[in-house]
């Protein structure tokens, strides 16, 4: 069975792709700031997108958007702050989720959750 990581580094994979055929711009991934983490940041129509990635392969604890809880978001917002004061300019932002299901022998599951907020 693959670890945890390995699962996220193949569902960020998966969203990178996903998000580019839906005619997303990509800027980073996995972007840091002190020790929070955006799993990805991309552009689209004059957006800026704080994208969240959580894959899971099995229903037992929940969905995978699940696991985004209103730390998660504080997280996200905090860091997206901090990405747009060190990049200026960006007047429209949205904090988006990308839940990722993978099913064996089956094309994976994409759930979109857009402008989440607290």
């Amino acid at each position: 069975m693959a670890s945890n990581q390995e699962k996220g580094k193949k569902g960020e994979e998966l969203a990178s792709v996903w998000l580019i055929n839906k005619g997303y711009v990509l800027l980073h991934r996995n972007w840091r700031y002190a020790r929070f983490e955006i799993d990805i940041i991309a552009t689209k129509d004059g957006v800026l997108h704080f994208i969240e990635v959580k894959t899971r392969t099995s229903d037992r604890f929940g969905n995978p958007e699940d696991q985004v809880d209103k730390k998660k978001l504080r997280h996200m917002i905090d860091a997206g702050e901090e990405f747009i004061y060190q990049n200026k300019g960006w007047k429209k932002i949205r904090f988006d989720i990308l839940a990722i299901k993978l099913y064996k022998d089956l094309d994976p599951d994409f759930f979109w959750i857009e402008d989440v907020y607290l």
